[in-house]
């Protein structure tokens, strides 16, 4: 019930000439009006004066008197001072009027009880407030929110925070632990936890702020920040020494405060940078080993015998033509260049930096696990229970539409918790959805994969009719370059579109707590941008050139366009050109587009619409100086860490997935975390809103993306090896063909022969001009001669390299396997110092309360000695009174034996 005397002490409402005496800048804008009480936590809604006919119909603002209580189906609930009237008519009612609600004005009311309501469960809840003064029409009005010490140590109890049992002295060394001042900046975020737990009977039981919010009772709810953070004029605060020394591009050199972050935005964002700065501090390692790998391809070009070979003029391979009818036969030697530029990134020290790279993932995963432990030990988070999740606001929606249809239709179900909670037959048109939807993205990335695939086909040979001779020789650069760019623009804008559908699809899951949305939105988000940002490099690696056929038997596709063959150096190199320019192009456009301009934009427009809604401001108003909460308002509201996380693990995977490819990419990942780190930090401080805190003790279930991310790159790697690059045919070749253990004659030893009488009837080429009489072809494969019983079928020495493949990826996988395993099992997951602290802490503990219990059990014994000897006191003095009344006994007995005998005689 609405309590208009009561509202007016706490929302501190006041006329005309106390408002201009109030209005005084407060120092740091960010106290009540008395200057004293600290606003820990803001409340702001758009409201709009009810417009009302009131008497003979003529329209002017709606003033609630005490006794008009509007409901939801836009009726008057009978107050107390009704009821009243309803029992005595002859009493009348005060200030009491007819009033005509139009449709607007209804919600509005609604609107309007509801807060009331919450805002004075608020208060029953401990909390104090104060609101703004409603001058306009319509306009942005703020509820301001403080917590009272006695509210903090009611929820440091809830959250069980340790403190120290017994007094320690102040040294430099060992510093006592911090006081409650230190605590207040912690505990006073946990004004969120109030607000998400009050309930509202107007909004029909719904718990909290969330499902406010989310019914637009409230448009915002948030923490305020410390103050301005590049004003040099006002004293130093935490947002001010967080932007100086950890947001600004100037600092990348200096290490995270990571003991500040957590202080001043919460453990769950400091679990984040601690684990991006750990990332990328063990991207630097790789990278050096990276750049010395590269430097091995570049030194030893020059003594590569295979690319010497390519290269040699003397060496006559005529080359069967690349497509049908208009291409010419050609000779090995043009593609020199692509041969040596292969070599950078195919040699034998790439199989050495693969291991490396899944060893590196391995000790950076054990070395986070280890962090994590001394964060959580220091954030005293090693003792930390999950709390109590309050169901979301559309979970309740759709459980109060669940009992109300269960209601009507008058269902009696013999189980009472199905009335309580949604069962998985609620829950089965949103999981149909979410299956059909999924294999219908995926099957669209393939799609789109398969459209590339097209276009690289009909380009080529559309480029190789042109009439120039330089736009023939270039056919295989200019349709890599554009196809790549092609994926990048398509990956770009899947990567939006998959975000915002694999949102919907969890909404329609319906999770009843936000971890398990989280989680849920995750899985989805992760599946559809791995298949969305990897499946052109997959083709690339594994099936490019596998399924051409041979001449005069090529694979067409569209009856009339050749499958497309790799580059006479293989499709290493082409593979690497996809991953360098999708990982960097990724990079700069999201970073530089997505991250920057996405949130100004959305900043101005929010500005603007402000403006817009907003009536003009007086000129008190102008001159007035904006206070925190309003400047805060502005800011960017925080979305969670899903979007950064997401970013990261993705650049992981190419770091670690195609490594073999491209030992270049843990360079590009440390250039772009160096600058990512900073920009998030402008971001956290300047453009978002204060986050609330969340407690976490670890970061969740991208752990285990991670992890299961490293163990995949293995097998990736294996195979990238065995079947994309040439090092098992060379190793093969060099061993078991070659004459004198050198690779000497690799390369013809690789290319098969073909007579060109083979070829189909319009397929060979038409006027070749080659400048000499050709009789037989050469084409990339293992295959017996024309000469042979079985010719242009697999040679033995294809089933030996084939076999060869195979064992290299077995062994591989299970020697990285068991080396990851063994790196685990030496690294322990807690730090000896910590583990070592834990135990002390533990035995002083158990002697503390050890000592305790030997204080009771001696008072005990105490209580136990005295009772007993007070026991024996009182025995002792019941025996003497005892021995008194029977010695007094035995006297008079005698005496009366004496008289006795004395009578009969």
């Amino acid at each position: 019930m609405y309590l208009p005397t009561f509202f007016q002490v706490i929302n501190n409402y006041m006329d005309g000439a106390q408002v201009g005496a109030t209005e005084r800048t407060v120092p740091g804008m960010m106290h009540f009006r008395d200057s004293k009480r600290k606003v820990d936590y803001v409340l702001a809604y758009h409201y709009r004066k009810r417009i009302s006919h009131v008497g003979d119909g003529s329209p002017g603002l709606l003033h609630r008197p005490p006794s008009l209580a509007i409901i939801s189906n836009g009726e008057t609930a009978k107050t107390q001072p009704e009821q009243q009237q309803q029992r005595n008519p002859n009493v009348p009612c005060p200030d009491s009027e007819i009033v005509d609600l139009g449709p607007l004005d209804v919600l509005e009311e609604t609107k309007w009880e509801q807060r009331n309501q919450f805002e004075s469960n608020l208060v029953e809840a401990g909390l104090e407030i104060e609101k703004d003064v409603e001058k306009k029409s319509q306009g942005l009005s703020f509820v301001r929110i403080h917590a009272p010490w006695n509210v903090l140590s009611r929820e440091a109890e809830f959250l069980k925070i340790k403190m120290p049992t017994k007094k320690v002295r102040k040294t430099k060394i060992h510093p006592h632990p911090p006081p409650p001042k230190n605590l207040l900046n912690f505990l006073i975020w946990k004004v969120h936890d109030i607000l998400k737990r009050t309930y509202s009977t107007k909004a029909k039981n719904s718990m909290g702020i969330n499902t406010l919010i989310a019914n637009n009772v409230y448009e915002a709810a948030y923490p305020l920040h410390d103050g301005e953070y590049e004003d040099e004029n006002k004293e130093m605060n935490d947002r001010k020494l967080l932007y100086q020394e950890w947001a600004r591009y100037g600092v990348f050199y200096k290490f995270q405060p990571v003991d500040l972050i957590r202080k001043y935005f919460g453990e769950k964002i400091g679990m984040y940078f601690a684990w991006l700065g750990l990332y990328t501090e063990f991207l630097i390692p790789s990278s050096i080993v990276g750049i010395i790998v590269f430097l091995y391809g570049c030194v030893t070009i020059e003594s590569d015998i295979p690319s010497k070979e390519m290269c040699d003029h003397h060496n006559t391979f005529i080359m069967c033509p690349l497509c049908d009818k208009i291409c010419d036969y050609w000779n090995l030697s043009t593609a020199c260049a692509t041969a040596q530029a292969s070599h950078l990134f195919d040699n034998p020290a790439t199989v050495f930096f693969s291991i490396f790279m899944a060893l590196w993932a391995t000790m950076f995963l054990e070395q986070w696990k280890r962090l994590q432990m001394r964060l959580s030990y220091f954030w005293d988070l090693t003792g930390l229970e999950e709390e109590e999740e309050y169901p979301r606001p559309e979970y309740e929606t759709k459980l109060l539409r669940k009992k109300s249809r269960t209601e009507k239709s008058k269902i009696i179900s013999q189980d009472e918790d199905e009335k309580e909670k949604l069962t998985w037959k609620d829950r089965t048109p949103g999981y149909l959805v979410n299956f059909a939807s999924i294999l219908f993205m995926i099957s669209l990335t393939f799609s789109l994969v398969f459209g590339v695939i097209v276009y690289r086909i009909t380009t080529a040979a559309a480029l190789s009719m042109s009439p120039n001779e330089s736009t023939r020789s270039n056919v295989r650069v200019t349709v890599t370059a554009t196809a790549v760019i092609i994926n990048l623009v398509v990956i770009l804008i899947l990567d939006e579109i998959y975000g915002m559908v694999a949102k919907w699809l969890t909404e329609m899951e319906v999770p009843k707590t936000e971890k398990a949305f989280e989680e849920r939105l995750i899985l989805k988000a992760f599946l559809l941008k791995f298949v969305n940002s990897y499946a052109p490099i997959f083709y690339v690696a594994f099936f490019k050139g596998r399924f051409v056929g041979r001449p005069g038997k090529y694979v067409y596709v569209f009856a009339g366009y050749r499958m497309e063959e790799c580059a006479p150096g293989g499709c290493l190199m082409e593979l690497c050109i996809q991953l360098s320019i999708i990982m960097l192009g990724k990079q700069l456009i999201q970073n530089n587009v997505f991250e920057i301009g996405v949130p100004k934009l959305k900043k101005l427009f929010r500005k603007l619409k402000d403006e817009r809604s907003g009536t003009k401001q007086s000129d008190l108003n102008l001159s007035k100086r904006p206070q925190q909460w309003e400047l805060d308002y502005v800011l960017e509201p925080f979305t969670g860490l899903t979007p950064e996380y997401m970013e990261m693990i993705i650049q992981f995977g190419f770091v670690t997935l195609f490594v073999a490819s491209f030992p270049l990419a843990p360079v590009f990942a440390l250039l772009n975390n160096v600058i990512e780190i900073r920009l998030d930090a402008k971001k956290f401080v300047s453009e978002l809103r204060r986050p609330d805190t969340v407690r976490a003790k670890d970061i969740g279930i991208w752990f285990n993306v991670l992890s299961g991310i490293g163990k995949f790159s293995v097998i990736i790697n294996a195979f990238v090896i065995s079947v994309t690059s040439d090092f098992i045919p060379r190793l093969v070749y060099q061993y078991a063909y070659s004459f004198n253990g050198t690779m000497h004659g690799f390369i013809n030893h690789t290319l098969s022969y073909f007579n060109i009488s083979d070829f189909k009837t319009g397929t060979q080429p038409e006027n070749s001009q080659f400048h000499q009489e050709v009789s037989f072809c050469r084409f990339k494969d293992y295959r017996e001669p024309p000469w042979s019983e079985n010719q242009y079928e697999f040679s033995k020495q294809y089933w030996s390299v084939l076999a060869a493949r195979l064992a290299f990826v077995i062994i591989f996988q299970n020697l990285v396997m068991f080396l990851s395993i063994l790196v685990d099992w030496m690294i322990p997951d807690i730090p000896k110092d910590i583990s070592e602290q834990i135990k002390k802490e533990k035995s002083v503990l158990v002697d503390f309360f050890l000592k305790e219990e030997h204080e009771k059990l001696k008072l005990i014994e105490n209580f136990i000695r005295q009772d007993k000897q007070s026991r024996g006191d009182r025995k002792e003095r019941r025996n003497r009174a005892a021995s008194f009344c029977q010695f007094r006994h035995n006297k008079r007995g005698s005496s009366t034996s004496s008289s006795s005998q004395h009578t009969d005689v």
